[in-house]
C-alpha cells in the first residue's frame, strides 16, 4: 500500500486578506511555521504505521501521545482557517441561524458565551461551537490539541487560543484577539459542517 503524506493546506485568501483581524506577519507564522511543523511532525511520526494509512479523524481517535497532539493541531488548524474570508458571509442564516437562537438566545448571547469560554481557557487550546448527533449546539473549551469530535461531537467554529495565533498582533490581549475574528468569520462556510 502507498504511503499517504499529510500536506500543508493551502489557504484560499492571500497572507494580508484577514487584516486588520489577523495581520500578514501572524498569518504567515501561523500557517507557515506552526502548522506546517505539525504536519512534518506527524508525517515523520507515522512513517512505517499503520496510522500513514488513515485519515486525521481516525488518527486524532485512535492514538495518544504526539501523534495525537500533531493530527489534532492539523485538524483543528485546517477548520480554523477555512472558515475564514476577506469578504465574509457575517451573519448565520437558516437552519444555523434558528439552532444558535433555540440554544443561546440570539446571536449576541451565543458571541458574548463563545468569546467568554476562549478568553477564559486557561493555557492554550481551541473554542469550539459544535453540534451533537441532535443538532444541539453546544460551545466547548478544548485543552492543547483536543478536538471535539473526541466527544462525539460535529466541530463547527473554532478559535484558536494558543498564543501564537495572536500574540504578534494583540500580545496579551486575548479577548481583543476573540472580539476581532468576528470580523473575518465566514457563516457560509460554517452553515455547510452544520
Amino acid at each position: 500500500m502507498e504511503t499517504k503524506a499529510f500536506e500543508l493546506t493551502k489557504l484560499a485568501y492571500a497572507a494580508d486578506a484577514l487584516e486588520p483581524a489577523i495581520s500578514r506577519q501572524t498569518l504567515e507564522f501561523h500557517h507557515g511555521k506552526h502548522l506546517a511543523g505539525y504536519v512534518n511532525n506527524l508525517n515523520n511520526l507515522i512513517q512505517g504505521t499503520d496510522f500513514q494509512h488513515r485519515s486525521l479523524e481516525e488518527i486524532v481517535l485512535s492514538s495518544d501521545g504526539a501523534v495525537r497532539n500533531n493530527a489534532g493541531q492539523i485538524l483543528n488548524h485546517n477548520l480554523y482557517f477555512e472558515q475564514f474570508a476577506k469578504t465574509p458571509k457575517s451573519v448565520p442564516t437558516g437552519k444555523l441561524a434558528e439552532a444558535i437562537t433555540r440554544d443561546f438566545g440570539s446571536f449576541e448571547a451565543f458571541k458574548d458565551e463563545f468569546q467568554k469560554k476562549g478568553a477564559t481557557l486557561f493555557g492554550s487550546g481551541w473554542v469550539w461551537l459544535s453540534a451533537d448527533q441532535n443538532g444541539k449546539l453546544v460551545i466547548t473549551q478544548e485543552s492543547n490539541a483536543s478536538n471535539p469530535i473526541q466527544q462525539g461531537l460535529r466541530p463547527l467554529l473554532t478559535f484558536d487560543v494558543w498564543e501564537h495565533a495572536y500574540y504578534l498582533d494583540y500580545q496579551n490581549r486575548r479577548p481583543d484577539h476573540l472580539a476581532a475574528l468576528w470580523q473575518i468569520v465566514d457563516w457560509n462556510v460554517i452553515e455547510k459542517r452544520y
